[in-house]
């Protein structure tokens, strides 16, 4: 018979991502939220009584001393200072993306998990967007990659450089779509409102011949997620943040577009459904560590790169 006990869920920090987390674990089927924390106590009592009276821990030992599997959802930099507690209480955790700011932090997280037998998923949600299941059905020999990811300027995030919070949704999945390996990196970005790179542009060139061109701002006036994908004889162009895209092929009589027909889902939903269905199967996630590391070392590439330039130009 099997086990229909809730699986205890909990959040690490609970600001703009993390009340969002908490919200559907209380809403998740099989899953309880157990405890919620945050530094600010009164922001964890405030999202704990809007969903289902949860718990509030006053430390993150307690928080983990009450739950399974938790979001980590705290600024980047606080990463390992949070997750590495949580590991040693033997907890799954699903850490937001980028997994650290260092590699070296990533490895620490790594071993510590991998020597406790835990999960640990990236928080790379676009994985879990419908439009990314489509695309990992329909690309097969992708040629050139265009992706643009531009957003309003927030506070939030603004710890690390617009690639570490914005471009590495963009370079994870174009790593999972290309699946060859990178070969030369070309980068340009500049500062405008923070002291590290709010504009970020870079070329990718993978072994198996594929180019892939991502555009990122965080200072745009109008928030764009898209990607357009050029493969021999087809060409996808796909809205990230509408779900929605088109497909153009070409054919004896010339090209033919086709809208592409994709069910809309909320992918924080479907990555915290992901998530709480491999701890319960003790099966890898769909964005592990080794994947998360992947995508940060090259983020951290091009962040050096665009870095080493421009003080260049003094």
């Amino acid at each position: 018979m099997a086990d229909k006990t809730p699986l205890r869920c909990g959040v690490a920090g609970v600001g703009y991502l993390g009340q969002h987390h908490a919200r559907i674990y209380n809403q998740l089927p099989g899953c309880e939220l157990a405890g919620v924390y945050d530094a600010d106590p009164k922001r964890a009592r405030e999202i704990a009584k809007q969903h289902g009276n949860a718990h509030v821990c006053e430390t993150l030992d307690e928080l983990g001393e009450r739950c399974e599997a938790i979001s980590v959802a705290v600024p980047t930099d606080r990463h390992t200072e949070v997750a590495l507690p949580l590991l040693e209480k033997n907890c799954h955790l699903l850490i937001e993306k980028p997994i650290c700011p260092t590699l070296e932090e990533a490895e620490q997280i790594t071993e510590a998990a991998a020597s406790r037998g835990l999960l640990v998923q990236v928080g790379h949600i676009e994985h879990y967007n419908p439009v990314m299941g489509f695309l990992e059905k329909h690309v097969k020999d992708p040629r050139f990659i265009t992706a643009d990811r531009l957003a309003e300027f927030k506070i939030r995030g603004v710890e690390v450089s617009v690639v570490l919070d914005l471009m590495i949704h963009d370079i994870g999945v174009i790593l999972q779509l290309v699946k060859s390996p990178l070969v030369r990196v070309d980068s340009v970005g500049v500062n405008v409102l923070t002291k590290s790179e709010d504009i970020a542009n870079a070329r990718l060139t993978f072994e198996n011949g594929c180019v892939a061109n991502i555009n990122t701002s965080r200072v745009s006036r109008k928030p764009v997620r898209e990607i357009r994908v050029f493969q021999p004889n087809a060409y996808l162009s796909l809205n990230f943040a509408e779900q929605k895209g088109h497909l153009i092929r070409k054919g004896k009589l010339g090209l033919s577009k086709k809208n592409i027909p994709i069910e809309k889902g909320e992918p924080l939903l479907l990555e915290l459904d992901s998530f709480t269905d491999a701890v319960r199967k003790h099966t890898a996630p769909k964005v592990d560590a080794a994947l998360g590391r992947s995508a940060l070392e090259v983020a951290l590439k091009i962040t050096q790169q665009i870095r080493d330039a421009n003080a260049l130009r003094g």
